[in-house]
Formats: C-alpha cells, sequence, structure tokens
C-alpha cells in the first residue's frame, strides 16, 4: 500500500489523489445513484488506513457498513482485477458513531456561546433586526459573565432583555419586544425539532474526531444523519458549526505531508440554499483558510452548480460522476461542470459527463507541483468495508468499545445564564418583600403616636363612658307623661306674659322720660 497516496480507480493513467495535497479539498458530483457514496466510503477507507481520521454524516445508513469488513462479491472481486488492486482484501475501519440526539451513537452536543449570533440567525431563519437583537443578547451575556450553554440559557436572556429594554437601548440600540417574541417563537419551532438535544454539556471536543487507533489507523467518525436530515436548516448549521470551530481553534500547521482530519460534507447544497451573503462570505473564508490548519473538506453534492464560485474555485481534487441533461438547468450543469476540468485532448468531457456508468467517474486530482491532472475517465475502486447499514447489534457493539464511550453519554447541566438570572429574580423579589415590611413596619412605628393623640383629642371631645351611659339612661328615661307636658307649657305660656308685659312697661317708661 502506498503511504503517500490513494489509488482511487482504473484509467489510462490511473489518477491518485496525494496526502499532501488533500487538505486542498475536493468535490464529488453525481446524479442520485450515480456512486457517489462508493466513491465516498472508498475515499474514508484510503486516508483512515493512511492514519489520517475522517467525518463524514450518514445521510442513507448505507456509510455505517465501513465499520464491518466487506462480502467477497464476485462484482467487487472482478472490478479490483481491472483497476490493478493486486491487494485487495476486505477489513473493517475503526468506527465511532455520533448521533445528535444520542440514539444511534455518542450524543454529540455543542453551546449556544460556541454556535455564535451568526449561525444561530441563520438556523432560527432571523431577519436582520432580530439578527440585531440577538447579537445584542450576546453582547449583554458576555459583559455580565452569563453562560449561555443551552436553549433556557438563551430564553432567559431574551426575557432579561426585554425587561430591561428601556435601560439597553441607549447603549446597544432599539431592542423591541415584537422581534424578541419572534425569536422566542424560532426557538420553540427549534425546540420541537429536537436541537434542545444538540445544545448543553458536555460540549464536543475537537480532538475526540482526531484519534487513531493502536494499529495506526485514522478513526472514521460516523454522524447518524437520517433523522437530522428532517431537518435540513438543522444539518446543515451543525456541520458549518464543526468546521468553524476546526478552524478557530485548530493550530496552524501549514502544509503538511498528510491532513490532520478529512471532512465530509454530504448534501452540501443545504448549507448553501438561501443563505444570506454574510455567510456565504464565511463559509468561503472557513474553506479558504481551514486548509493551514491541516484541514481537507470534500464537499459531495448532486450538481456542481450548488456550490458557489467562491468556493467551488477552491476545489483542486474532483470526482464528477454522471449527470443527466434532462432539462435545460441539467444541460448547464453539464457544460459548467465540463469547463471546470482541465481538458484531455481525447475526451469530450461534456459528452461523457452524460454516458457515465453507475461505478464512473470523471477524476482529476491536484498532481506533485499542485497543478490539476488532465481529466481521465475513470473506473472507480471498489470499497473493502461492507456495503450498506449495519445492524443495531453490531453498531451498539462498535458503541461499547469506542474510545469516548462514557465521555458524553450523560447530560450536565450547570450554573448558567437561566440559573444565574434565577437567583437574580429570587433575590429582587426576597428584597422588595422586605423592604415592602421595613416600610410597613416603619409607617405603622411613626403614626402610632398620632393616634394616640387623636384618641385623647377624640375622648376629650366625647362624654365619658358611664356618662354617655347616663345620658342614654336619661334620654331613655325622658319620655313624659300628658300631664308634665300640659304643666311645662303652662309655665312657659305664663313665663311669656309676664316677661312681655314688664317689656312694655319699660319701654313705656324710656319713651316717657324722652318725651319730656
Amino acid at each position: 500500500m502506498d503511504k503517500a497516496s490513494i489509488l482511487l480507480g482504473g484509467a489510462q493513467a490511473p489518477p491518485s489523489l496525494l496526502l499532501k495535497y488533500a487538505n486542498r479539498h475536493g468535490l464529488v458530483a453525481g446524479a442520485t445513484g450515480t456512486g457517489k457514496t462508493v466513491t465516498l466510503q472508498i475515499l474514508m477507507e484510503g486516508f483512515s488506513a493512511r492514519g489520517v481520521p475522517v467525518f463524514a454524516a450518514d445521510i442513507k445508513g448505507d456509510l455505517a457498513g465501513i465499520s464491518q469488513p466487506g462480502e467477497a462479491k464476485p462484482k467487487l472481486i472482478e472490478r479490483a482485477q481491472k483497476v490493478g488492486m493486486t491487494q485487495y482484501a476486505f477489513r473493517a475501519s475503526p468506527t465511532v458513531f455520533w448521533d445528535m440526539f444520542g440514539e444511534q451513537g455518542h450524543p454529540v452536543r455543542t453551546t449556544i456561546s460556541e454556535m455564535g449570533p451568526l449561525l444561530l440567525s441563520r438556523l432560527l431563519e432571523l431577519n436582520d433586526t432580530q439578527e440585531g437583537v440577538l447579537n445584542i443578547v450576546f453582547r449583554v451575556a458576555d459583559e455580565q459573565g452569563l453562560l449561555l450553554l443551552d436553549l433556557k440559557d438563551l430564553r432567559s436572556m431574551l426575557n432579561y432583555i426585554a425587561e430591561n429594554a428601556s435601560e439597553l437601548t441607549t447603549a446597544y440600540g432599539n431592542v423591541s419586544k415584537a422581534s424578541v417574541g419572534a425569536i422566542q417563537r424560532q426557538l420553540l419551532v427549534l425546540e420541537n425539532q429536537g436541537a434542545d438535544q444538540f445544545f448543553g454539556e458536555p460540549a464536543l471536543d475537537l480532538h475526540d474526531f482526531i484519534r487513531c487507533d493502536a494499529a495506526g489507523q485514522g478513526f472514521v467518525n460516523i454522524l447518524a444523519a437520517d433523522k437530522l436530515m428532517q431537518h435540513p436548516r438543522l444539518y446543515a448549521c451543525f456541520l458549518l458549526w464543526l468546521l468553524s470551530e476546526l478552524f478557530e481553534n485548530l493550530p496552524e500547521v501549514g502544509d503538511p505531508e498528510k491532513p490532520k482530519l478529512v471532512f465530509f460534507f454530504d448534501e452540501a447544497h443545504l448549507l448553501f440554499t438561501d443563505a444570506p451573503k454574510a455567510l456565504l462570505d464565511k463559509v468561503a473564508q472557513v474553506v479558504r483558510l481551514v486548509r493551514s490548519k491541516g484541514i481537507g473538506v470534500f464537499f459531495i453534492s448532486q450538481n456542481p452548480l450548488d456550490i458557489p464560485d467562491t468556493v467551488l474555485s477552491q476545489l483542486g481534487n474532483r470526482v464528477q460522476h454522471a449527470l443527466r441533461a434532462f432539462t435545460p438547468r441539467d444541460q448547464k450543469a453539464v457544460r459548467a461542470a465540463a469547463e471546470t476540468f482541465r481538458p484531455n485532448p481525447e475526451l469530450d468531457v461534456a459528452q461523457v459527463i452524460s454516458e457515465l456508468a453507475v461505478g464512473e467517474a470523471l477524476v482529476s486530482v491536484l498532481e506533485d507541483k499542485g497543478t490539476p491532472s488532465i481529466v481521465q475517465r475513470t473506473l472507480m475502486c471498489p470499497p473493502s468495508g461492507r456495503l450498506g447499514p449495519v445492524t443495531p447489534q453490531e453498531r451498539a457493539g462498535t458503541v461499547a468499545v469506542s474510545p469516548v464511550k462514557g465521555i458524553y453519554d450523560m447530560a450536565v447541566d450547570r450554573v448558567s445564564a437561566h440559573e444565574q438570572l434565577t437567583k437574580r429574580m429570587q433575590q429582587a423579589a426576597a428584597d422588595s418583600e422586605e423592604a415592602a415590611a421595613k416600610a410597613k413596619a416603619d409607617e405603622e412605628a411613626v403614626s402610632e403616636p398620632e393616634r394616640d393623640s387623636d384618641w385623647w383629642q377624640k375622648q376629650s371631645r366625647e362624654p365619658s363612658g358611664n356618662a354617655r351611659k347616663r345620658g342614654s339612661t336619661t334620654r331613655r328615661s325622658n319620655r313624659q307623661s300628658i300631664g308634665e307636658a300640659m304643666a311645662k307649657s303652662v309655665v312657659r305660656s305664663v313665663g311669656s306674659s309676664i316677661g312681655r308685659e314688664v317689656g312694655r312697661k319699660i319701654l313705656r317708661g324710656v319713651l316717657g322720660s324722652i318725651l319730656k
């Protein structure tokens, strides 16, 4: 086995992928059923056998067979003879199974902070205004030392931002409750899709992807993506996050003799469909710069037109399976794919692309000086591992002997933004109750003398208790008889008559004196 290159197939000049140029990235394209999955498995086995770990998402479940030895089928043996594989043998590759939902492999988790506002906005399908609010959430969390680990942390931060919008608007810009509500609704949709299992701890340590077994073979990391593919945006954002994390955390290594890790991005069109320009720029930047970290990226898609030109121009190693030119767009794709290859004078590339049989491909790889080789029609090599899925028992056996067994299986919920903000609210409520109780006590202490003074003043104005009793008794006994009433009336009449008579006499005396 050649340790410096991977034989891809048989042709007039059999193409081999040089490991030292594998970090210049690549493309595997072709219509459904033309052999892309087998080509992907050949590449993965080739890298693993030469000590290079790989990562790939298993969309249909048939990549898992790489963990088991292949079966000696006559077609495979015949193809191995045609392409000149003299040491062809059936063997398994060391494999680690992963699953975002923790059902078919080790759980894969990351934190809200590691995902970042740009990818999270893409995942939630936010508009520019809502994305701006999400950026404010991350900024405030950083400044206040609040960890954003899972979805409940993000929800709590959004509530905090909404409640304190008036204070935050001056420093960070307008924060509307409508935008916060829209983000909360999108988070609910994401949670219903099962993303709450993706956000949390323990977060994935990327170095667990970059492992070799005791024999020096690189581990093949297979992500079970059949369930994940029901939510294409979550799938695309997860893989882009993973690629971004590799770029941001791995050290610069320049151009190594072989990659540290090769990353296969299947169904790549899901990443670029309706993607905003900011995201496309980030993808192009990551693909361009991750090479210096020793990471090779291979995009797998049905049509080369699914890949933006800024990314497609960076893919030096290409395997093009058959394209069916039934529609004007298909014909355009055939012409575009043909024009991306270094021409072969003996080959009409545009015509051959639509004539390729299953298992055949047009191949062009980077040669010794980094220049693309002349495109050749190639019969691809047969795989050494099993073609197709594994049984649940075989998968469970592989998981049981995994080098990361027990590291990610149990989720951890440590103190983060949700707990800290909840504690703040509880403390604020307790302080408020204490302040209210103190204010009430102070009010009672201040008003006690006033109430005492009012009581004495009232007592001084009102008769005593005995007097009131006597008064009430007197009032009750004042019911007069008829005789008593007549006697008092006579006295009043007599008194009035005498008074009037005396008054007349006095008046006459005074007037008489004046007149005299």
